[in-house]
């Protein structure tokens, strides 16, 4: 099992290159990037490649409408190139408020959008002459445009021919096609005892179907970790998240992190939740969110229950163990995680 964190949102790349150099030689073996509506996820990703040696360095995630098929290409491409190696393309659909509120761009069909993303992106890696004629196309059909587009392939060569590409989905149809065409999976609010109830089928299904030549579907899941005898509170410091997820992402009738939750077990949690935190309640919403799901969803205790939560994860199939730290000393926490992750 390999050990990662995530960047914060909004931190100061500079600063946080200097964590992860310092994250690094505790033992961490992945660092993803966010993006939403902040910084670039690729600007981070090549200075952190920079500033590190061994790390991977993924996206989780880059949206697949604000960028074209074949740019997301190109800065695979380049990244893993300055990172000798060491990219993951974690990719996503993001949700209709930032593609079409800060975008601009219609969020259509991201199912079938994210399939013909990821086939080009591996085209465009294999130095392919890039045509396509499905909802992406390439070149421009005649009658659109100047009428002067022809076929183009990738003009460097890739020192890898193909960039491990990552898929955060939570439907059953987008879960579904990840397990059968992706390099790896990032679920989130993921529920090691649980998960079998909510994706277990489309798993199953789309590892039926998977692309020849794929090796075993990796898996990112995990949550904030805390390790000590008097530490429960730590939990609360996930709330505010938690509660703008399930209550205030997307809209009343299309939030998907607050339908997971539902599936989840909390059905009733999840719906007052919402209410509250529409209504402009948040702290009564963030009190709302159950303690069960947090322990459920967090590594958060004394050294043995850690272990066993980790041992959960495993038994679930997660294969790379995304944490946050929630002390202090965050290297502290990589290395003793590190420790346990390894027995």
């Amino acid at each position: 099992m390999k050990l990662s964190t995530a960047l914060d949102y909004a931190g100061d790349p500079r600063a946080a290159a200097d964590s992860v150099r310092a994250l690094e030689q505790a033992g961490l073996d992945t660092v993803w990037v966010a993006e939403a509506y902040g910084f670039d996820a690729p600007s981070l990703m090549g200075y952190l490649a920079a500033r590190t040696e061994t790390v991977e360095i993924g996206s989780a995630i880059m949206n697949i409408y604000s960028r074209t098929a074949t740019a997301l290409g190109q800065t695979a491409a380049g990244l893993d190139n300055v990172s000798g190696g060491r990219t993951i393309l974690g990719l996503g659909a993001s949700g209709p408020q930032v593609i079409e509120g800060w975008h601009g761009v219609a969020y259509e069909k991201p199912v079938a959008r994210m399939r013909e993303v990821v086939d080009i992106i591996r085209r465009v890696l294999r130095r392919e002459v890039i045509e396509n004629d499905g909802l992406i196309k390439l070149p421009l059909p005649q009658g659109e445009g100047t009428g002067l587009a022809k076929p183009l392939k990738l003009l460097n060569r890739p020192g890898r021919s193909a960039v491990p590409i990552y898929v955060a989905a939570l439907g059953p149809r987008s879960v579904e096609g990840t397990a059968e065409y992706a390099d790896g999976w990032i679920p989130t609010m993921f529920v090691p005892e649980r998960a079998g109830r909510v994706w277990g089928d489309s798993l199953a299904a789309g590892t039926a179907r998977r692309t020849e030549g794929l090796a075993p579907l990796e898996v990112v899941a995990g949550g904030l970790v805390a390790i000590g005898d008097d530490v429960k509170g730590c939990l609360d410091l996930a709330r505010p998240m938690f509660a703008l997820y399930i209550g205030g992402m997307g809209a009343r009738d299309k939030n998907f992190y607050n339908d997971l939750v539902s599936q989840l077990g909390w059905a009733e949690e999840a719906r007052e939740i919402q209410d509250l935190y529409l209504a402009g309640h948040k702290k009564e919403a963030e009190a709302r969110v159950p303690l069960d799901l947090l322990e459920a969803t967090n590594l958060v205790g004394p050294r043995d229950y850690v272990l066993d939560r980790i041992a959960a994860y495993r038994e679930a199939g997660v294969t790379n163990l995304m944490i946050k730290p929630a002390g202090d000393d965050p290297v502290a926490t990589v290395r003793e995680m590190r420790d346990l992750v390894d027995r």
